[in-house]
């Protein structure tokens, strides 16, 4: 067994009803947890990083008890200045990032940096913006931001895809992943994730979102070697319904 549960067609009625419900439950949380921000970043780092884990705790708790969606971690967890490169299926592992690992720094698209409230709860966490037409100039601050943040043992997490992208489907990494890898010299840990074929859109599935640590991928490599490593690692649970 993989922890993986059966793909089904569509959502059933009582799916459509649980879906609902976690909309309510999990929204209605953010926008209530949303105002008290202005005034914990007048506080340490720290009251941002307990009020992001406890947002991030809450997409657990409303998947799990409202939606009947359990999470099952299979491989050795990382620790320390690493780069997490995570297969990017549904909003469900961004937000999740915070529970999942110790206090990561994650890449992270400029927009919702720029959201009102939780653009600067995520600037003051440690989301680092990627924009993408800057090309070199953005990936020399992503660099900077990331000697930064590991230099303080804390993981690295990027979407090496870019963006969200189909259950099933198994793009090419963006280019601006390999220029990290090689720049910043780290270890890179694949992360597999399905939350595609549950989480992806407003209307979700019961079952069992897997993800799989993949085993870590030393520095140094040619970048046609690091991409088709990683490329088959993040896409391990990626099977077709």
């Amino acid at each position: 067994m993989n922890g993986k549960s059966a793909p089904m067609a569509a959502p059933s009625v009582s799916e459509r009803a649980r879906s609902i419900a976690f909309a309510v439950a999990f929204y209605g949380v953010t926008v209530l947890m949303a105002f008290p921000i202005p005034l914990l970043l007048l506080f340490p780092q720290g009251a941002i990083k307990f009020w992001c884990e406890v947002w991030s705790g809450a997409q657990r708790w409303c998947l799990r008890w409202v939606m009947g969606v359990r999470v099952v971690v299979e491989g050795e967890w990382p620790a320390g200045p690493v780069l997490v490169a995570c297969k990017h299926e549904a909003m469900f592992e961004a937000v999740d990032m915070p529970t999942l690992l110790d206090f990561p720094a994650i890449f992270a698209k400029v927009e919702l940096l720029n959201m009102p409230f939780w653009g600067k709860a995520g600037r003051a966490y440690g989301l680092v913006p990627v924009e993408r037409d800057q090309g070199a100039k953005a990936l020399r601050a992503m660099v900077s931001a990331a000697r930064s943040f590991s230099a303080s043992g804390r993981p690295l997490v990027i979407f090496p895809e870019g963006t969200r992208v189909t259950h099933g489907t198994r793009p090419e990494l963006q280019a601006g992943f390999a220029g990290l890898y090689k720049l910043i010299g780290y270890p890179v840990v694949p992360l597999a994730v399905d939350s595609g074929r549950l989480l992806r859109g407003f209307w979700k599935r019961r079952g069992v979102v897997t993800y799989r640590f993949g085993a870590p991928i030393e520095p140094g490599l040619p970048r046609e070697v690091i991409e088709a490593r990683v490329h088959a690692a993040i896409n391990a649970l990626n099977t077709k319904d």
